[in-house]
């Protein structure tokens, strides 16, 4: 069993930055790719971005490419998303998620773990 407790979110103006965590407990950390995903107000849960567990190799959807970070810190047991230059339509709840496997990508039913998400809302 894997907890996974993401934090960071907020609100924030158009073009500013948050920095999300994702802290996981229970099982070992560096076995897991891990995923953030978001759901938007009256839209489905949509991929965003991933991480090896190596942390060697990285993908990003398409909308938020070249402005967001994925990141691991295996000794701290922690995935982080630095967002840059953010967008209202980036306003979603946040979820992180744990995959038993080398790499993970789009397809959420590849991950075994999810955790409750934090709100990020970005003003105009």
């Amino acid at each position: 069993q894997v907890q996974l407790v993401e934090s960071g979110g907020g609100l924030v103006q158009a073009g500013g930055s948050l920095r999300l965590s994702c802290a996981a407990s229970g099982r070992t950390f560096s076995s897991f790719a891990m995923g953030w995903f978001r759901r938007a107000p009256g839209k489905e849960r949509e991929f965003v971005s991933a991480i090896s567990r190596s942390g060697y190799n990285t993908r990003y959807a398409d909308s938020v490419k070249g402005r967001f970070t994925i990141s691991r810190d295996n000794a701290k047991n922690t995935v982080y998303l630095q967002m840059n230059t953010l967008k209202p339509e980036d306003t979603a709840v946040y979820y992180c998620a744990a995959a038993y496997s080398p790499a993970a990508g789009w397809v959420q039913y590849e991950y075994d773990y999810w955790g409750q998400g934090t709100q990020v809302t970005v003003s105009s």
